[in-house]
């Protein structure tokens, strides 16, 4: 671009100010970047955005960008025409990373997908849900108890992360003296996802994240030879039981530690944002906090969808075209490239009246933060739904002691909204 950035400055900006491939605008702050979607929104059709020569190879290939409810829900619904293979991600993953590490379940389409998904969603029977939704009370409790007694400055290495962290490793049956170790391979694989990487760094940063992925998959690996000799009741010897194959074929060791990869890194890193986002607003919206805290039971999954919503933990999936379709106002080719931006989605005038308006009470509340349903649709959002209500029971209800909030940390990323921190105060605790 030769003119700066000045969405928010006096300058009537345009469309043509904006431009998604170039990493300056994912530097942006996140209401700025908000405004540009609502210009590309009220385009005729999606925009092609190309990564200037030389940009940084996260900068990925040209591709449309889909910014409309209605475009993004459509895309997410017609895998034979928008297809998650090669990848969902930018960069899309090399062939050797599949190879050694295996091909990750949001990167795979039709019968593959449709195979391993239907494994792992009938180990989530109505006895484990109920344990889990039990054992998640426990867990909140505690990590408040904890939260209490320790006294943090930051809200995001202590519950926020702790909680979905404790959750997934208690479903998955992994031992509590692998824990601390996965939560750091964790933060290592994720912290530079959607990150602008420069000079050396785009060498070293790769090369980290992916050691912490082979980490994590040899201790998984190790847990599942583990579970085969002798099986407990949790998911990891469900997933490794005779009758988990796919053609009859038991799932392979690479299967397996790249889903356990993908439950470990997507269902905690989504989660605790989204818990911290939600804490933010709540705080920021005092008379929304006291309309939760007056009827906890009756608000809170209306509280849980517009949080999503509204902070739009992951914002945008990438596609790829493999029959010629029409969408938008535009016609794509195979080959072409295509990303679903749910930030955008989540804030379509066309859809949600007051999009930025945060409100608890808003119904109905279509949003996408758990995709745009398709057989992509969010494995874990029951999960991740059930977390944050007993958190927030907990914090909102029982013990409403964080005071203060300040402004959160966000990382600039181009594929999520994360927190990297969140500083708060102490105050009394109510009864």
């Amino acid at each position: 671009m030769t003119v700066p950035y000045q969405l928010s400055g006096d300058r009537v900006p345009r469309a043509a100010d904006v431009d998604l491939a170039d990493p300056a605008f994912w530097r942006l702050p996140r209401p700025e970047r908000l405004r540009a979607f609502a210009l590309l929104r009220e385009l005729d059709a999606p925009v092609l955005f190309t990564p200037r020569a030389g940009a940084a190879r996260t900068a990925g290939k040209p591709f449309h960008a889909l910014v409309r409810h209605a475009d993004v829900r459509t895309a997410s619904r017609t895998p034979r025409v928008f297809a998650s293979a090669p990848g969902v991600t930018t960069p899309e993953p090399a062939g050797w990373a599949k190879a050694l590490f295996g091909n990750s379940m949001v990167n795979m389409d039709g019968p593959e997908h449709a195979a391993l998904r239907r494994i792992i969603s009938r180990r989530f029977t109505p006895r484990l849900l109920a344990d889990v939704e039990e054992n998640v009370g426990r867990l909140a409790g505690r990590l408040v108890d904890e939260l209490i007694a320790e006294r943090p400055r930051d809200f995001m290495p202590s519950a926020a992360s702790r909680l979905p962290l404790e959750v997934i490793c208690d479903l998955m049956g992994i031992p509590k003296a692998y824990r601390a170790r996965i939560a750091e391979q964790i933060d290592h694989a994720s912290e530079h996802v959607g990150v602008e990487r420069r000079g050396r760094a785009r060498l070293r940063i790769p090369g980290r994240g992916l050691a912490s992925l082979a980490r994590m998959q040899f201790v998984m690996g190790r847990l599942a030879r583990e579970r085969r000799r002798h099986p407990e009741d949790d998911l990891v010897s469900a997933l490794v039981s005779a009758d988990a194959d796919i053609d009859g074929e038991a799932l392979s060791g690479q299967q397996l530690g790249a889903f356990f990869s993908l439950l470990l890194v997507a269902g905690v890193e989504t989660t605790r944002n989204a818990i911290a986002h939600g804490l933010f607003l709540l705080d920021r919206h005092p008379e929304q906090r006291e309309l939760l805290r007056s009827d906890f039971d009756r608000y809170i999954g209306g509280a849980v969808d517009e949080i999503v919503r509204h902070s739009t933990p992951i914002i945008q999936f990438r596609r790829t075209v493999i029959a010629e379709c029409a969408l938008g106002g535009r016609t794509f080719l195979p080959g072409e490239k295509v990303a679903l931006i749910y930030a955008s989605a989540n804030r379509d005038e066309a859809v949600f009246t007051h999009p930025d308006r945060f409100d608890i009470t808003r119904s109905p509340n279509p949003h996408l933060g758990y995709g745009g349903g398709g057989p992509h649709h969010c494995l874990g959002a029951h999960l991740a739904r059930l977390e944050m209500t007993a958190l927030f029971r907990e914090l909102i209800v029982r013990r409403p002691v964080m005071r203060n909030l300040g402004d959160p940390e966000l990382v600039d990323s181009n594929f999520d909204n994360r927190v990297g921190s969140l500083p708060f105060t102490f105050g009394p605790t109510f009864t």
